[in-house]
């Protein structure tokens, strides 16, 4: 049986995929007994990606080659604009951190590079090359949200987090990104090789970031 090519391009990143799905930020949420501190550094910093992350999914929508794709793009951009930015304005509230503290707080280098590569695969009008930087944003984060004990931790600030990334319409949506990446993308293999690369680095780095701005 031929591989998929999501795998391949899975694979060829380890092993820094499986340092991501297994970081320390991942396990401690899981637990439940992440700091107050780290938890507010990872969710400013993540916030700041829905701007770029609706362009990459405009340009989503832009360069589908068929219109349920569209329109699957469009209704996960409508959660994203509603669902997810409605947890992170509660989850500030919850966590004690203001607008004004959120504004205080400079952009991290991995939350610049994600910026810039989100923008960078929207530009390249490449539907492989947005492809591919969707499928490591999401198909990575369910794995580690769905690859652990079902228990949840109590504080919904933690919860809420992991079922985001774990709930059938996520995990469709995910299928989805699969399925089309698996069926455009070997057009456009090393394009999208270094897109889904790059993200995977920004990922591991991503998740670094949130107990270095503790140190």
């Amino acid at each position: 049986m031929t591989e998929r090519f999501t795998e391949i391009l899975k694979n060829s990143s380890q092993p820094l995929w499986s340092q991501a799905v297994d970081h320390r930020f991942v396990q401690e949420l899981h637990a439940g007994t992440i700091s107050d501190e780290v938890m507010a550094a990872y969710l400013i910093q993540d916030h700041r990606f829905l701007d770029s992350f609706l362009t990459l999914l405009g340009a989503a929508i832009a360069t589908a080659d068929t219109f349920e794709a569209r329109l699957r793009f469009g209704q996960f951009a409508g959660m994203v604009s509603s669902d997810e930015n409605t947890y992170f304005l509660r989850a500030f509230d919850a966590l004690g951190v203001n607008a004004d503290m959120r504004a205080a707080i400079p952009d991290s280098q991995p939350t610049k590079g994600f910026q810039a590569i989100m923008r960078e695969a929207a530009e390249t009008r490449s539907y492989a090359a947005i492809l591919s930087v969707l499928n490591v944003a999401e198909w990575l984060y369910l794995e580690w949200a769905s690859d652990r004990d079902k228990v949840l931790p109590d504080n919904f600030v933690h919860a809420e987090w992991i079922t985001l990334h774990d709930n059938p319409f996520f995990c469709d949506f995910v299928a989805f990104l699969r399925g089309e990446l698996d069926r455009v993308g070997p057009t456009e293999v090393e394009c999208s090789k270094d897109f889904f690369t790059r993200a995977v680095q920004l990922e591991l780095a991503f998740f670094d970031a949130a107990y270095e701005a503790q140190a």
